[in-house]
């Protein structure tokens, strides 16, 4: 039922229907019975809600990026799988009721060597940037490699996954006053208070650890974590301590539906001491710690998507970096969020990490911008998002990419950097650009008049490129460039004089260097700094010699 929140609700299942004629969906209608859209809808543009939480965990209050936009729905993916021709039909609709902001948590299957016309969101989002729409669309969660990347097109803001410096955490505290903390959402109402300790070595034989029902048994890795927790489960032991070379298990077994503590070799170790030298060895295990403030955050996630585009290689992407790891957000009712001992449970709110939750987070900011500039293009829009990203983690060191033991991430895993709400209301300068801008650049990269013609229709030169003057009427900007290892970069002219308010000027960037680089990514910068130090407009410069 549609309220002043929710504005609009349709839904579309012909291409399904047709495909797969022998399919009876029980619920053929608007109704969310997955959660997913609920997630991402209420990231975007949820009302506050006091109180809450995941069964405690990220407890406080809850609200959408923009809480007081409103929302159409546009239902067109199943579980029973989804076809393009529901999908387009559902961004049509959405382009003629007239919408200002599209987010798209989602990716279309396509061939591995690819051109644009022969994707469907492309496609379909042109026509909505034509229309003065702005699409923000998932990277995908097939990262960390190169080429990962999926809904790279240039004329849509390509979104990756980002930490949040929160922890979700539980404490194994030993007899002796040992604490050990461990990652974990594990959501039952379950207390392990005082309980024996024993050490299995392993957790193979179900009988075995029949015997030590009602002790937590501790199990050093000998078998794949789903192994492990299946027979701890079977054998309704009060629960296990896995010690393994992964201390930080994926989030599927941190949300198992077994008490389970997870820590590395060298804790363990500590604990099966204790248990050796104790006579009688006990634990207590507390779940559902919420901790805020942590550092290094945030860090780009290692299953967020990874550029360059296949079959746009000259541009860069991700676009941005978002927060896309255990966010909480609204969920559907009829969908359940776990499972206890068997027992399905409901929640009002969930937890999920991807990049389908990283993108309503920009969808959002995207909306308050055009909110205060309801003039500006998507292209003006996605350029406030860019030059205003931070690159810097809460430790003021260049943000990290968790897939490459927290070495710096490059533009290739973040794009611009990680979004900044409040400064990207007002940047100061934005790259512009219209329909005829993108066709250029689609000519420039060799694409036939009918290729171009799939997607709309015609010549460009990427190198030199436009600003518009959206800050201070009267106002000079100095370029900065921090260089590229064995790349020669230069700008022309190296100072812009705007002598009024939506003033355009030009400038050519230039990089020389040879065709096969040293590393696979080398990056630098350009900032057009203003005089007065109110604004930095930062774009990333980035060659590659990488190929798939």
């Amino acid at each position: 039922m549609c309220n002043k929140k929710l504005i609009g609700a349709q839904y579309y299942s012909k291409g399904l229907l047709a495909n797969r004629p022998e399919i009876k969906i029980p619920m053929n209608s608007t109704r969310d019975t997955d959660g997913h859209g609920t997630h991402t809808a209420s990231t975007a543009a949820g009302n506050y809600v006091k109180g809450a939480s995941f069964f405690g965990y990220a407890n406080g209050t809850s609200s959408g990026m923009a809480p007081r936009a409103r929302i159409a729905m546009y239902k067109a993916i199943w579980r029973y799988g989804a076809y393009e021709s529901d999908v387009l039909a559902a961004i049509d609709q959405a382009i003629q009721d007239g919408v200002d902001i599209l987010s798209l948590s989602l990716t279309v299957a396509v061939e591995d060597d690819f051109f644009l016309e022969d994707d469907s969101i492309a496609v379909a989002s042109f026509a909505a940037m034509e229309k003065g729409v702005f699409v923000a669309a998932s990277a995908g969660n097939d990262g960390p490699s190169y080429f990962t990347l999926v809904n790279g097109a240039p004329w849509m803001l390509t979104i990756g996954a980002g930490t949040i410096d929160r922890k979700l955490e539980g404490v194994l505290t030993l007899g002796n006053g040992n604490q050990f903390s461990f990652p974990t959402v594990y959501p039952g109402n379950y207390s392990l208070s005082h309980k024996p300790l024993v050490f299995m070595d392993g957790c193979g034989n179900v009988n075995e650890l029949k015997k030590v029902r009602n002790k937590i048994v501790v199990c050093k890795d000998n078998l794949t974590f789903s192994d492990q927790i299946e027979n701890a489960a079977s054998a309704r032991v009060s629960g296990a301590v896995f010690i393994s070379n992964y201390s930080s298990p994926s989030e599927f077994y941190t949300r198992s539906s077994f008490p389970a503590v997870y820590i590395g070799l060298q804790d363990g170790q500590r604990v099966i001491d204790y248990i050796k030298e104790s006579k009688d060895p006990r634990g207590t295990v507390e779940f559902r710690k919420t901790i805020t403030g942590t550092k290094p955050a945030p860090r780009v996630d290692d299953y967020s998507g990874r550029g360059p585009f296949a079959s746009c290689r000259n541009v860069l992407k991700p676009d941005l970096l978002a927060p896309g790891t255990l966010v909480l957000a609204s969920w559907s009712p009829v969908s359940s969020v776990a499972e206890v001992r068997s027992h399905s449970l409901f929640s009002k709110f969930n937890l999920l990490s991807g990049t389908s939750m990283a993108t309503p987070h920009v969808a959002g900011v995207a909306a308050l911008i055009k909110k205060a500039h309801p003039d500006w293009s998507p292209a003006a829009i996605r350029s406030a998002l860019m030059t205003t990203a931070y690159s810097l983690d809460n430790t003021l060191s260049p943000i990290k990419d968790a897939a490459a033991n927290d070495s710096p991430a490059t533009p290739i895993d973040i794009g611009s950097g990680h979004v900044n709400p409040t400064k990207s209301l007002d940047p100061g300068l934005i790259y512009d650009a219209a329909a005829e801008d993108y066709i250029k650049l689609l000519c420039a990269m060799n694409y036939t008049n009918k290729q171009i013609q799939i997607i709309t229709r015609s010549n460009h030169d990427c190198r030199n490129r436009t600003l518009t003057n959206v800050g201070d009427p009267t106002s000079n900007y100095t370029a900065k460039l921090i260089g590229m290892d064995g790349i020669k970069v230069s700008v022309e002219p190296q100072k812009l004089v705007f002598k009024k308010k939506l003033e355009k000027l030009s400038y050519t960037l230039t990089l020389e260097g040879p065709r096969s680089l040293k590393e696979d990514v080398v990056h630098g910068s350009l900032s057009w700094v203003h005089d007065g130090g109110k604004y930095v407009v930062r774009s990333p410069v980035v060659a590659t010699s990488v190929t798939p």
